[in-house]
């Protein structure tokens, strides 16, 4: 069960970049504060190909993989972007929660794209596991600002459509263990979205890049759990299917709520506790047939 240990070390590294670039929007902007996981990733990702290549050959991709990458780096670039236009709008713990509807989405387009396993077992606990989500927003669905709401859920979405094109290209590298197969697309996606973010950057927001050199500890320190995080998810896709993972994921919407708390001082109501403990069940459930 290396990709339950995997996804899990992923999803408390998110939780704390995004609460690092949450911080970094106020400063440097939306566009600034989303070039920042993969600009200032990058380097980390590239030292650890590397320090890997001493050790290891490594796979060479063919089209077909650099194709499957360079779609889940651009879904995850504009994925990232509306979860920071969503954090700007909601809690930190609700805007996180709205982005985590992404597991029934995904297991279906996993299913037609992949042809990834699913049965009415695994539907079961990622649909609890995603009502769960749902109820730990602690949204008034009658009266959310369902700007926010739209923009948080079509998060989630590209967020699962990047976790398809980092699945396939994983398994459509040549060969390889999938640690080597997880570092070396990490440092192609994140090659392929620094590259994008520096060149918008350096031609349509040059007050933005001024921003987050100016930042740049913070940048550093969110660039590399963003990178770190991203190499964990990246070891469990190549484990198992990536609605699997995303639904273990799902914890960080308790992480979520636990930091807004005591970071944010924002409360966490009783609908919210009921939520978070459909989400513990969805995922034990899912655990218990996978």
């Amino acid at each position: 069960m290396i990709w339950v240990a995997a996804t899990l070390i992923a999803a408390t590294a998110q939780t704390a970049r995004n609460a690092a670039q949450a911080g970094l929007t106020r400063q440097v902007g939306t566009i600034g504060a989303t070039a920042v996981r993969f600009v200032f990733g990058f380097p980390f990702a590239a030292f650890a190909l590397a320090i890997a290549a001493a050790w290891v050959p490594i796979p060479l991709p063919g089209a077909l993989v650099l194709g499957w990458a360079a779609l889940g780096a651009l879904a995850q670039i504009g994925a990232t972007a509306l979860m920071l236009v969503t954090m700007r709008g909601q809690s930190f713990g609700v805007a996180t929660a709205l982005m985590k509807t992404e597991p029934v989405t995904l297991a279906l387009i996993g299913a037609v794209v992949l042809a990834e396993p699913l049965g009415p077992a695994r539907m079961g606990a990622i649909a609890v596991a995603t009502l769960g989500v749902v109820l730990a927003s602690g949204a008034a669905w009658g009266r959310a600002p369902w700007g926010a709401v739209a923009t948080g859920v079509m998060s989630g979405a590209l967020f699962g459509l990047s976790a398809i094109g980092f699945r396939g290209a994983l398994l459509g590298l040549p060969d390889g263990g999938y640690v080597i197969r997880a570092i070396t697309v990490l440092a192609i996606t994140l090659g392929i979205q620094a590259a994008l973010m520096i060149t918008w950057l350096v031609l349509r927001d040059r007050r933005a890049l001024k921003g987050v050199l100016a930042e740049w500890r913070v940048s550093l320190g969110a660039g590399f759990l963003g990178a770190f995080a991203s190499l964990f998810w990246f070891i469990g896709f190549a484990l198992t299917p990536a609605a699997d993972v995303r639904t273990l994921a799902l914890v960080e919407v308790v992480m979520a709520q636990t930091l807004s708390g005591r970071l944010f001082r924002q409360t966490v109501r009783p609908l919210q506790l009921a939520g978070m403990a459909l989400i513990l069940a969805g995922v034990g459930w899912l655990l218990a047939v996978a």
